[in-house]
């Protein structure tokens, strides 16, 4: 009868493991079975936290390259991920944040540039990512050392990024993606909000977002700045959450220069996507 019963208890077993192979089982002798069951899976394309990090650096590790990465909840303050948060890497046209950020608080309003408004030089600056009117900004406000007493007053870290002109074409320019995150909190509140948010690109719409996310689920909930060189691609802005309200993220690949620009930017939108599938699980 024992005997019976303990061949019976094994092909059991052996049946359950192959109908749910993910699952593992530990035989713990003749009238026993263990079952470990796994974490919650993903379900409807969203991600549980415990694989979201998994998920990410899948992406990196696809694209390879130095990478920095960094989100958070504008709301509180938390932060939902972060990859080398604190590596410089080269920026590229997120330096117009920083430019941008600084001139709204070093300006009046009322200041016109060349007979053109700020309003109108700081949206030419940031939407279409006119690197002139990036670079006469910072000299126009007083340079490098200026931009940076008004970014500290903001709230920035003045040993997280080196600002060598002002449109990001360098490439002595370095920033942290905490640096320009630090930037984009402040910008939600500081002087010069208004015009800042409404200079951003939108995903799928407009300026140099116009053709990213198109048709995906973050047209229209992610405004950004993006940022490209040969060898760099960057995205770093704001994201209209569907799980955890408004998110400020940071972006920034720096690869082999050999590697095609289309594939960084996969990269980076693959990880938007990823992020705006994030949601608590039960």
């Amino acid at each position: 009868m024992k005997k019976w019963f303990k061949s019976l208890a094994i092909a059991a077993v052996t049946a359950i493991t192959i109908t749910n192979p993910v699952a593992a089982y530990t035989w713990r002798g003749a009238n026993s079975i263990e079952i470990h069951v796994p974490p919650p899976e993903k379900s409807n394309n969203n991600f549980c936290p415990e694989f979201f990090e998994p998920e990410i650096k899948a992406i990196a590790n696809r694209v390879g390259g130095k990478w920095g990465i960094m989100i958070q909840s504008l709301d509180d303050g938390t932060t939902l991920y972060e990859h080398h948060g604190d590596r410089p890497l080269i920026p590229a046209s997120n330096t117009k944040i920083l430019t941008a950020a600084a001139a709204l608080q070093k300006l009046e309003p009322s200041t016109s540039i060349r007979s053109t408004s700020l309003r109108e030089w700081v949206r030419v600056t940031l939407l279409r990512s006119n690197n002139n009117y990036a670079d006469v900004l910072l000299r126009y406000f007083g340079g490098s050392t200026a931009a940076k007493q008004a970014l500290t007053q903001l709230g920035v870290n003045p040993g997280s990024y080196r600002l060598a002109d002002g449109s990001g074409l360098s490439r002595y320019n370095t920033a942290t993606p905490r640096a320009i995150i630090q930037t984009l909190d402040a910008m939600y509140s500081a002087q010069g909000r208004e015009i800042f948010l409404a200079s951003l690109p939108v995903a799928g719409e407009s300026g140099t977002l116009s053709r990213w996310f198109k048709g995906t689920p973050v047209q229209g909930t992610v405004v950004a700045k993006t940022g490209t060189l040969r060898g760099v691609k960057a995205l770093s802005g704001y994201m209209e959450h569907p799980a955890y309200g408004k998110l400020i993220f940071s972006i920034m690949v720096n690869h082999n220069p050999n590697k095609p620009g289309s594939a960084l930017r996969q990269g980076i939108e693959d990880i938007v996507l990823t992020m705006n599938n994030l949601a608590p699980c039960n």
